[in-house]
């Protein structure tokens, strides 16, 4: 059996197609800053194509100025975010220090009988762990010692990691930014001529998904970010204003964002409040939350925007997260919206393939030809 020379061209950039993906799968760690700075760049280039289009008078704005200005306003939006919140831990950390003896004595008179009947004699107030935590250093100090400094030098390692990580997106989303449309140029000249028109068909049709994911997350964000502010407002909290923007706006980051708002409202609940009304309302209001983002805002809002039917966005976040994790969960639905847009153009291949279409030659069969 020969091959032709075609054929032999192709399985040689096949093969060094899939040597090159499994190069990027080994290098994961360090395309981690450029993967997140890529995505920063596709949600920003559109704000600093439309500053760059700018003039004033005869001067238009450089398209390097117009990459400046974008990463200020990303940078700003970031401050504004942590403005927020830094009010809010300024407030509940200490009434949380001068509060902590307090909700220890009433941890204890509650739990400290019952244990006491089952034969368990502990004093969960603050002499009692501070007693308890006395003993333990002085019985195994030695191992708790080796552990910290272990723990400090793995954890100081990871913290130098995240600071180089963070110190190299900037610089790789301003590069990113101003080359753009150079660097789409070159992808779509490396794509072979054949496959180059409806590659580029392609990537126009999940563009313009991903732009209606991005409205459509927003949207979502804006409505919970006032649905929680004003709900903790109904239910008296004094932070219900931060809290509720931080929970909303953080809720792009399945799982973290809610997390957040969650214990920031239970701290707050469990500051402001001396009975359990503080605690069964945040409950309440978090549930109800939880249930109107995973089963109606989401599947509606961001589901329908980018063609996908509500079940198929919820099987899509349970999926992802069980394959990838965190990741899997926050790029389930971008990445669900290009796969809709492969499996859309392969099943019209399919139905156009002779496989699909080809007659049987059965005697039952009327459009069968003897």
């Amino acid at each position: 059996m020969s091959f032709t020379f075609e054929q032999k061209q192709s399985a040689l950039w096949l093969v060094l197609g899939l040597a090159l993906l499994v190069l990027l799968v080994l290098l994961g760690p360090v395309m981690t800053p450029f993967i997140a700075a890529a995505i920063l760049a596709y949600a920003l280039n559109p704000g600093v194509d439309l500053i760059a289009s700018l003039r004033l008078g005869k001067f238009r704005v450089p398209r390097s100025l117009a990459v400046v200005l974008m990463m200020l306003l990303l940078l700003a939006a970031i401050l504004a975010l942590v403005l927020i919140v830094l009010p809010v831990l300024q407030t509940e950390i200490p009434m949380l220090r001068d509060q902590i003896p307090t909700f220890l004595t009433r941890l204890n008179n509650t739990l400290a009988p019952p244990l006491a009947e089952l034969g368990i004699h502990v004093r969960l107030d603050g002499a009692g762990i501070k007693t308890l935590l006395t003993q333990q250093l002085s019985t195994s100090g030695d191992e708790i010692w080796r552990a910290m400094l272990a723990s400090a030098k793995v954890g100081g390692i990871a913290v130098l990691g995240w600071l180089a990580t963070l110190l190299l997106i900037p610089m790789v989303l301003f590069y990113l930014l101003l080359d753009w449309h150079p660097f789409l140029k070159k992808l779509e000249h490396m794509v072979p001529r054949r496959w180059a028109a409806r590659t580029v068909a392609m990537a126009q049709e999940v563009d313009g998904l991903l732009a209606q994911y991005l409205r459509g997350q927003l949207l979502v964000m804006l409505i919970l970010a006032a649905y929680y502010s004003v709900a903790l407002t109904i239910a008296g909290f004094d932070v219900a204003l931060p809290v509720g923007i931080v929970t909303g706006l953080l809720v792009f980051i399945p799982y973290l964002g809610f997390g957040i708002g969650l214990v920031l409202a239970l701290i707050a609940a469990a500051l402001q409040f001396t009975g359990l009304h503080g605690l069964v309302a945040v409950a309440i209001i978090y549930s109800i939350g939880q249930v109107l983002e995973g089963f109606f805002l989401t599947p509606r809002l961001v589901g329908e925007r980018i063609g996908l039917h509500p079940l198929v966005v919820i099987f899509a976040l349970l999926a992802f997260g069980q394959l990838f994790g965190f990741v899997g969960v926050l790029l389930a639905l971008p990445a669900s919206a290009i796969l809709s847009v492969a499996f859309k153009h392969l099943r019209l291949h399919y139905l156009n393939s002779s496989f699909y279409n080809a007659q049987t030659n059965s005697p039952n069969n009327p459009n069968s030809h003897v």
